[in-house]
């Protein structure tokens, strides 16, 4: 199985949508062009802040194939799954291999507090169900509740062949590194996914990171990449100390509310959010991020 493109900074795609919030396909095929123009090394379709949770699956299933048209094979699109039910993740996972998604990552479910034992079958049956087609873990502990464990992660590792990789949102760089240590001999990849965090995940082994900064300042995310993987630390850091405050920012607006505040300030015009979520109103919490974003170059 090739998993040689999963690698880099992959952006968890915005979701433009219209006044019916129905997916707005010229907004969105815009966005994913700027994305890949951009430079970045993959398209995550319906991560968190692509607002997953909010969409129908006919709808998700068109959306996708918008995403892989736009993309004409000029970056790789994973498809990103948060359902509860195994048997929707299942459902859900074979839809998206049917319309060209190159990889699949799968949430923890969200609500309840499942065993170890309990995630393992969970996983695995998703993972069965699309033999061909690589999978990532998605560990969320702060949206879901409760985190994925390295032993846990280690054992899906080395017993389901597909399940090939993690983005890990713990914001926990020892669980970050060990799932890099304990899966060497598998080539298992490991993405970070915090934005803040994602010059220290390279340092402890990770590929790259699975960062929503690719949405609305792709030049800083991607240079903290680029600088780290061209042998510049100095330059990698630097780039991360840049990045760090406008991401902070983002964390005192409801989320995800401040990835289409930072892209439509930057004139993407990405439009509004699903509700009950609004706009960031003028204020405080909106003039900080824009007085971020001046301080980092993004705005005037």
């Amino acid at each position: 199985m090739d998993t040689s493109f999963i690698k880099g900074v992959v952006v968890p795609i915005i979701t433009p949508i219209d006044a019916e919030e129905r997916i707005d396909e010229a907004a969105f095929r815009r966005q994913i062009d700027y994305v890949i123009n951009s430079g970045m090394h993959g398209i995550l379709v319906y991560g968190s802040n692509g607002e997953f949770y909010q969409i129908e699956e006919d709808e998700m299933e068109r959306g996708l194939r918008i995403a892989v048209n736009q993309a004409a094979g000029r970056s790789p699109v994973y498809f990103g799954i948060g359902a509860i039910n195994t048997k929707k993740c299942v459902r859900l996972a074979k839809m998206a291999v049917a319309n060209g998604a190159q990889a699949v990552s799968v949430l923890q479910p969200m609500f309840l507090k499942p065993t170890d034992d309990e995630l393992y079958v969970h996983f695995k049956t998703v993972a069965e169900a699309i033999p061909e087609t690589p999978v990532l873990l998605y560990n969320n502990p702060g949206r879901v509740g409760y985190c994925l464990n390295a032993a846990l992660i280690t054992k899906l590792a080395h017993k389901v062949f597909n399940i090939v990789g993690l983005k890990d949102t713990s914001g926990d760089i020892t669980l970050t590194e060990e799932c890099v240590r304990l899966n060497r001999d598998v080539d298992f990849k490991v993405f970070g996914g915090k934005d803040t965090l994602l010059y220290a995940s390279l340092c402890v082994g990770a590929v790259g990171g699975v960062c929503t900064a690719g949405n609305f300042m792709p030049e800083l995310i991607g240079r903290v990449y680029e600088k780290y993987v061209e042998g510049d630390l100095a330059g990698s850091l630097e780039a991360q100390f840049t990045l760090n405050p406008v991401r902070l920012s983002m964390d005192a607006a409801s989320f995800p509310v401040a990835a289409k505040d930072m892209a439509n300030l930057r004139g993407l015009d990405v439009g509004e959010p699903y509700r009950p979520n609004l706009s960031t109103p003028e204020g405080s919490v909106l003039d900080q991020i824009k007085s971020t974003m001046r301080e980092a170059g993004l705005i005037r």
